[in-house]
C-alpha cells in the first residue's frame, strides 16, 4: 500500500521556541491537575523530548511519564491531561487514525526523521507534530470561556475533567512514626520493656501535614451565565480531590457538594441543575453571605478554610451588608480569594458596588475568565501568593 503524504505541517516544523512553549503548557496543565511537575522535572522533560523525537506523539508521551511522574498516583491524571491536550489517536473528526507501530520505548540516542525521507521499511510516525497537535490546546488555555464555541468548549470541559484543586497544607495536632523529629516516650518507653530494659533506639514521631478545607461559593446568577458551566466543572474536579465544599449563590443558596461528588463531570452537572432552582436570576450576595455563615461557617465549616468566591460582584441588595459579611467571613477563614471572570478583560476596574464593599475583606484577588486564569487560581488556592487586590499589584 502507498505511503499516504505527509500533512503539510510536518513540512515547516515548528521553532524550539514555538514546541518548547507547547510543552511548557501542557506541564502547567498537568500541574494544575495535582501533579508536582516542578521546573526540575519540567525541564528534564524538554531535554528528553530533544534527545527523542519532538514530533512523534509517542515520544513525547513516553518522555512525559519517565520525567514528570513521580510515582504511581501519577499515571493516571498524566493520561487524561495528555489525552486531553494533545487529543486521542483519532483524527480530528473522530475519523481513526492510519494503522501505526507500537510506540517505540525511549532510547537515548538521536534519530533523524524527516517527511518524505524515510527508509522502505519505516512505518508512518504517530501523528503529526507536538506544536500541531497542542497549538490549539495552548491558545484556548488563553481564551475567555465566554467566547468559545461548542467544539472549544467540550475540549475545554476535557482539560478541566483533569484538575486537581487542594488547599494549602496546615500542621496537624496528630503525629506519625518518622525517623526524624521529636522523640515519641511512649513508643520509646514500649521498646525498652520489650528489650527487658537494655538501651534501645529512640523512637520518634512528627506532625501531620494536612491540607486545608477548600469552600467554593459559585455565582449562578444571569450576569455569571457564560462562565457558570465552566466554573462548576472546576468545582466538580476540586470535589473529586476531597476536603471541597460547593455552594451556588444567586437568589438562594443551595449546597451542591454530594451533586458534584459522580464521577462523571456530565451526570454531576445534570445533578445540579436539577438541584440548583436559582439559575439566571438575581444577586444577593449579602444576604447569601450572611445565610452561609450562620448556617454553615460559623460552625467550623469555614474556620480556618481557604473560602473562594467566583463571581462578578454584582449586587442587588445594600452593599453594606455584604462588606459586613465579607469582614465577618475573613475573621474566620485562613485566606479569603475572590475569582471575578470580569478582571481578565482590559480596562477592568471593580466599579461595581459589591465588588467594591468586599474588596477590603479579600487576601487574594484574581481573573476566572479562562482556563489559565483557573490554573492561577489552583495554584493561589494551594497556599501561592500574587499580592494583587483590586487589580493593583501590591
Amino acid at each position: 500500500m502507498d505511503t499516504p503524504p505527509a500533512p503539510a505541517a510536518w513540512t515547516s516544523p515548528p521553532s524550539p521556541a514555538a514546541a518548547d512553549a507547547v510543552l511548557l503548557g501542557f506541564v502547567r496543565a498537568l500541574r494544575a491537575s495535582g501533579v508536582e511537575a516542578s521546573a526540575e522535572r519540567g525541564y528534564a522533560f524538554l531535554r528528553a523530548v530533544a534527545v527523542l523525537r519532538p514530533g512523534v506523539r509517542a515520544d513525547v508521551h513516553a518522555a512525559g511519564r519517565a520525567t514528570l511522574c513521580g510515582g504511581p498516583d501519577d499515571l493516571e491524571r498524566y493520561e487524561r491531561v495528555f489525552a486531553a491536550y494533545f487529543g486521542t489517536a483519532e483524527g480530528p473528526a473522530g475519523r481513526p487514525a492510519p494503522r501505526t507501530a507500537p510506540p517505540p520505548r525511549p532510547r537515548l540516542r538521536v534519530r533523524d526523521v524527516r517527511a518524505g525521507g524515510r527508509s522502505p521499511g519505516e512505518r508512518d510516525p504517530l501523528g503529526p507534530p507536538t506544536a500541531t497537535l497542542a497549538s490549539s490546546t495552548e491558545v484556548l488555555r488563553q481564551r475567555d470561556v465566554a467566547a468559545l464555541d461548542d467544539a472549544e468548549r467540550a475540549q475545554l470541559h476535557r482539560l478541566l475533567a483533569a484538575f486537581a484543586l487542594r488547599g494549602e497544607t496546615r500542621r496537624s495536632a496528630r503525629r506519625r512514626p518518622a525517623r526524624r523529629g521529636d522523640v515519641d516516650p511512649r513508643r520509646t518507653v514500649r521498646e525498652l520493656l520489650r528489650r527487658g530494659g537494655e538501651p534501645a533506639r529512640l523512637r520518634r514521631h512528627a506532625r501531620v501535614d494536612r491540607p486545608r478545607r477548600v469552600v467554593l461559593l459559585v455565582d449562578v446568577s444571569g450576569s455569571m451565565a457564560p462562565y457558570a458551566d465552566a466554573l462548576l466543572r472546576f468545582a466538580h474536579a476540586a470535589v473529586r480531590g476531597g476536603r471541597t465544599e460547593v455552594f451556588t449563590i444567586g437568589t438562594r443558596l443551595t449546597r451542591v457538594t454530594r451533586e458534584l461528588s459522580h464521577r462523571d463531570p456530565d451526570l454531576a452537572m445534570a445533578a445540579v441543575a436539577a438541584a440548583v432552582p436559582d439559575w439566571r436570576g438575581g444577586t444577593r450576595l449579602g444576604e447569601l453571605l450572611r445565610e452561609f455563615l450562620n448556617r454553615w461557617g460559623q460552625r467550623g465549616m469555614a474556620r480556618g478554610a481557604v473560602v473562594v468566591l467566583l463571581s462578578d460582584g454584582w449586587e442587588r441588595d445594600d452593599p453594606r451588608l455584604l462588606g459586613a459579611q465579607m469582614r465577618r467571613l475573613h475573621a474566620l477563614a485562613h485566606r479569603v480569594v475572590w475569582a471575578n471572570p470580569r478582571k481578565g478583560r482590559p480596562g477592568y476596574a471593580p466599579t461595581a458596588a459589591g465588588m467594591a464593599a468586599a474588596l477590603p475583606s479579600v487576601d487574594e484577588f484574581v481573573a476566572g475568565h479562562s482556563l489559565a486564569a483557573l490554573e492561577r487560581l489552583a495554584a493561589v488556592v494551594r497556599g501561592a501568593r500574587t499580592g494583587a487586590v483590586a487589580g493593583v499589584e501590591r
